[in-house]
Order: C-alpha cells, then sequence, then structure tokens
C-alpha cells in the first residue's frame, strides 16, 4: 500500500519527474540548484510562487534553491535532508515505501495510555530503528500510545526537537524517512497507537532561512518568547497557516500517525476571524473522515477549553494537575508551584473531576493576571494527566526525576491516583521503572549561539536559592555538552534490579487493572465529577462512567493522617494498604466501584 499526501509547495516525485514549488514573495528570481547541474531558473507565478518540473530529475536528488542570484537555502518543506539542516534537501519519493498496515484504524480514545520518549535519549542507539526493538516492553507495560517529542530536522545532532526548523523533514540523527515509517508501522503491528508532537509556534534560532525571502511568514504584531510571532492573521497568512496544516495532514497521512500534540498553542496568536487552530481541526477532521481514529491534543497554558470537543481536539495536557501532584508528592512550592501553595486537598479533587484548576482565578505567579476558562462541562477524558514530562523534568536546572524528589510512598500514592483515574495517563520514558538518569535540556549550538544558550539557562536559574552563588550555578550541566544528552540516556538493564523492579511491576498492575476495570466503562462518559477535600492533602471523589457504574477514590497525599466520615462502598479495584476504619493514613489511594455492571 502507497501513502502519498500531496501539497503545494516542496519537491513532489510524479510520473514524469519532480515538480518544484517555492513560496518567496519577497524574492525577485530562485534558481534550482540540483548536485552537480546546472542552475536551473524557476518560473514565478501569481501571489509569490516560483514553480519548476524537471523531468530529468529523480528520487535521491540533492537539491536547494537560490535566492536573487546568492544564497543557497534549503527546501522549507523538505521531506528529508541530505546532512543537517543548513545543507541541501532530498527529493524523496514517498511512494516507493511499501505500508503493510491497511487494516489499522487506530484505537478509541477512551483507551489511551501515553508514553512519551525522546528517540535520541530511549534507546543507547537512538534511532528509530533501535526504538522498535522496545516496543514489546511497552506492550507488556500496558501503554497504548506512544507520544515521539518532536523529530522535524534540527540543527547540529542532538536537541530536545523544539528548535526545529524544516517541519516536514526526519532529523538524519535518528534515520531517515523510511526508517520512520518503519517504526509507525512496527507500532502498529502491536497494536500501538502513535502519536507526533509538533511545533507550529516558532521555528529554532539556527537554520531558518524564511525570512530571507518571505518575510510575511512572520509578523511584528504580536511577538513571543523566541521573538517575532508567525503570521496568522495579517497579510499573506493564508499560505502560511497552508503550510502548517498541510504538515499535520502530512504526519498523518504520508506517515500514518494516529495523532498530533500540538505544542504550547498559546504562542499561536491569532487575532483573525477564525483562529488557526478551530481551521486546523476543521479542516483535519473533514479530511481524515471517519474511517480512522485520529486524536489531537494540545498544550496550551491559556486553559483555554473553547478548543476542546467534539470534532475539535480530543484533550489537553493537564499542566494544573501535573503541579497539583507535584506540589503534594514534593512539597515544593517555589516558581510557578506557588500557585498550588494551599488548599492542595480541594485543587486536586478540582483537577480530577473538572480538569482545570484555574478557571479564571487570579494567578499569584502571573502577578495576579486571571488564567483559564471553566471547564466542569467537559469529561474528565478531555485531559491527558502526568506525574512528569519532558518539561516538568527538563526545565529543572539538573533534571531530576519525581523520583529523585518525593519519598517512595509518596510516589506510590500519587501514581496509583494517576494511573486510575479516568483521564488518559501519560508516563515519561523510565517512569514505570524509576529511571535513574536525569532529563536534561540540551542542544547542540555552534559558536557565540551556544555560548548564548549555555549563559541564559545559568542566568535563568540564578533566582533560585540554590543557584544564586555564581559556583553553584557551574554545576548546571552545559546544554551543548555531548556528556549532557549522553548522560540522559536510559539504562534498560536497570528495570531487572530493585528497587526498580519493583516500580515496574506496580506500574504493570495498575494499568492491567485500567485496561481490564476502567477503561471499558470510559465511553460515554458524562463531564463532571464530585469531589470533597478532606484538610489540606485528602480528598474524596467520584465520577459515573459510561456505563452507569460510579468510580470512587480516597487518596491522602499528605504526611499526617486523614479523619473521613465514611468509608467507600462499593467493590475494593486497589488500595495502597488495607486500612481498616475511616481514617486515612498517611500516602494513601484507594479506588473502588459500585453499580449493576460492577
Amino acid at each position: 500500500m502507497k501513502r502519498t499526501h500531496r501539497m503545494p509547495f516542496g519537491a513532489e516525485v510524479g510520473p514524469n519527474g519532480v515538480r518544484f514549488a517555492l513560496w518567496a514573495p519577497d524574492a525577485g528570481a530562485v534558481e534550482l540548484l540540483i548536485e552537480g547541474e546546472a542552475p536551473q531558473p524557476m518560473i514565478p507565478a501569481e501571489g509569490g510562487w516560483f514553480r519548476l518540473d524537471a523531468p530529468q530529475v529523480a528520487a535521491g536528488a540533492a537539491y536547494r534553491f537560490r535566492v536573487d542570484g546568492g544564497l543557497a537555502v534549503p527546501d522549507p518543506a523538505s521531506r528529508g535532508q541530505l546532512d543537517d539542516v543548513h545543507g541541501p534537501s532530498l527529493v524523496v519519493d514517498a511512494g516507493a515505501f511499501e505500508w503493510e498496515d491497511s487494516a489499522w484504524g487506530g484505537r478509541p480514545w477512551e483507551e489511551a495510555v501515553f508514553y512519551e520518549l525522546h528517540v535520541g535519549t530511549f534507546t543507547r542507539g537512538g534511532t528509530f530503528e533501535a526504538a522498535i526493538a522496545r516496543l514489546d516492553e511497552l506492550v507488556d507495560l500496558g501503554v497504548t500510545a506512544i507520544e515521539l517529542m518532536p523529530v522535524a530536522d534540527f540543527p547540529g545532532r542532538r536537541g530536545w526537537g523544539y528548535d526545529g526548523v524544516l517541519p516536514f523533514a526526519p532529523d538524519r540523527a535518528y534515520g531517515g524517512p523510511d526508517d520512520l515509517k518503519r517504526l509507525v508501522q512496527a507500532a502498529h503491528r502491536r497494536g500501538l497507537m502513535i502519536f507526533l508532537d509538533v511545533v507550529y509556534n516558532h521555528f529554532g534560532p539556527d537554520g531558518n532561512y524564511l525570512n530571507a525571502y518571505a518575510k510575511r511568514f512572520f509578523t511584528d504584531r504580536h511577538h513571543t518568547p523566541w521573538g517575532d510571532a508567525i503570521n496568522f492573521d495579517g497579510p499573506g497568512c493564508e499560505t502560511v497557516r497552508d503550510f502548517f496544516i498541510h504538515n499535520a495532514l502530512y504526519w498523518l497521512n504520508e506517515y500514518h500517525f494516529d495523532g498530533l500534540r500540538l505544542d504550547a498553542v498559546h504562542a499561536i496568536l491569532d487575532a483573525g476571524e477564525v483562529h488557526f487552530l478551530d481551521e486546523l481541526a476543521a479542516r483535519l477532521r473533514a479530511a481524515l473522515g471517519r474511517g480512522r481514529h485520529v486524536h489531537l491534543v494540545l498544550e496550551n497554558d491559556d486553559n483555554a477549553a473553547r478548543f476542546l470537543g467534539p470534532d475539535r481536539f480530543d484533550a489537553q495536557w493537564n499542566d494544573d494537575a501535573h503541579h497539583v501532584l507535584h506540589a503534594l508528592s514534593t512539597g515544593e512550592d517555589g516558581g510557578y508551584y506557588e500557585d498550588y501553595r494551599d488548599d492542595r486537598g480541594e485543587r486536586l479533587g478540582r483537577v480530577l473531576t473538572e480538569g482545570f484548576d484555574y478557571q479564571g482565578a487570579p494567578s499569584p505567579h502571573r502577578g495576579g493576571a486571571r488564567r483559564g476558562e471553566r471547564s466542569d462541562h467537559l469529561p474528565a477524558t478531555a485531559f491527558v494527566n502526568f506525574l512528569q514530562n519532558h518539561d516538568q523534568i527538563g526545565n529543572r536546572a539538573l533534571g531530576e526525576r519525581i523520583g529523585h524528589l518525593a519519598q517512595p510512598e509518596a510516589l506510590r500514592a500519587a501514581t496509583a491516583v494517576l494511573l486510575l483515574a479516568p483521564s488518559p495517563p501519560l508516563l515519561f520514558m523510565g517512569q514505570e521503572w524509576a529511571a535513574a538518569q536525569p532529563f536534561l535540556y540540551f542542544c547542540d549550538f555552534a559558536d557565540a549561539l551556544a555560548d548564548a544558550v549555555r549563559e541564559g539557562r545559568r542566568r535563568e536559574f540564578a533566582a533560585f536559592p540554590a543557584f544564586r552563588d555564581a559556583k553553584a550555578r557551574e554545576r548546571i550541566p552545559d546544554p551543548n555538552g555531548a556528556l549532557t544528552f549522553e548522560t540522559c540516556k536510559l539504562n534498560w538493564a536497570d528495570r531487572n534490579v530493585e528497587p526498580h523492579r519493583a516500580w515496574l511491576s506496580f506500574h504493570r498492575q495498575l494499568l492491567y487493572l485500567r485496561r481490564t476495570e476502567i477503561v471499558p466503562r470510559l465511553a460515554g462518559m458524562a463531564a463532571g465529577g464530585e469531589a470533597r477535600a478532606i484538610g489540606p492533602h485528602a480528598t474524596v471523589a467520584a465520577w459515573r462512567l459510561g456505563d452507569g457504574c460510579r468510580l470512587r477514590l480516597r487518596a491522602n497525599l499528605g504526611a499526617a493522617p486523614a479523619a473521613e466520615a465514611g468509608t467507600l462502598g462499593g467493590r475494593l479495584l486497589f488500595a495502597t494498604a488495607r486500612v481498616p476504619g475511616e481514617t486515612m493514613p498517611p500516602w494513601y489511594a484507594e479506588w473502588t466501584i459500585e453499580g449493576e455492571n460492577a
């Protein structure tokens, strides 16, 4: 079976050679440069386009575009690079790959158990091919959906992926386009969904040439932490919006991904009549139809619930849930955790039953600015909850995982809350065995940019008590150092020794319970739930599931006992300890279910 996504830009292989197209509204002339051949002038067309049909060119050819007789640039819609972001692009014949997963239609959203991974540090080999060898262990764990951190081509040989500049080209450090397709196909053979993290809010600082020939790709009307915003609402924005919509369709069609996670959409600034996210969701749903399960997930610091719902975005990463669970488990209250310093038992119940904690309330960390929108009209399945992800670990100066910060009994109780609650849970790679390796911020910039990133990261942490001293800040690993990257690679052998083996068994036990007792009851689940705080660190919560059963939780995520007048009814699913009576001991979680179908 062949899969090719047709798009109006880039290099398209056809029966009569290759069609090249570049949107360059600020260029007077553009030439096609094929490695080893004479330059060929491209034909200007309406709207700032330059096109050329090249019957003599075939798949595998290396090419660039030369703008106004000077700068030679890679194709912004390159399907693959010969080497890195500054070099030639490659003509890729997507139709040459033979897919063997035509029977795969995906899985329903309710079955999602996410496992976020970084391809370069997930295995010692750090490639798409090496990742395939670990998929059986993820199936055995109880995971149903892999989520890849961004793989779009970024500068250098190591990076998180959020500095990508060629969003259609898998980074060569991980393998070629066909290697990524083999990973997707291997996941499907094992019944695993596979998602891709995509970045539509900015380009990285090294290797982005768009300003040289398409200045209207950006706008100075809006600003982001990375500089001028991408132009989603000004003159020329139709082509810009199309670029990213085709990118989403490309990954979902040509690579057969089961879904996308959109990074930091609060930085997609659009004051137009139809927000880009609304157009994106509508066009994807219309193009993909109902023949397969395709899921769309947002990361949105604004807590904008309006983008979530049927035929729109399935869910949002729930940072509020993370922050509450983290603050309870570790006791930390600095930085953005100050917003979760008080009433943690109440906040825990709210994030579990209503989604967001901040639904329009003022945020102390943001100087009292109000944050968020009401979310209690949405079902719990509209929120992806987690104890860890790449940001929450990697944005710490030393990249510590929660296992380094919380006592084992605290982490055990929080994990039981996470994995059996109705919201789809997400694990970060290695979490299931409490991996000892940190996950640091790393990159591979050169010269002045490398220096700026290194010093900028150290300045970022200068306000923290542990790093106010200059000598202490020198302990922060250099993001550009190869050792920083190598330190983050998982050691899979640890899974076979204690205490890691016990943690792995614990996660398997909980995910088995989720698969057999919770997931079959989630379809058709109504919005909302009930929660009642029991002191500062404990809550009692309940949900009406899709089959009419009632799922109940008692949780005490504190170091002192919590007295509660009453016990849960129904059949016991799980408890961190067998406890007679009504008082919950420290670090306790108990799940029961009741109803005719229980």
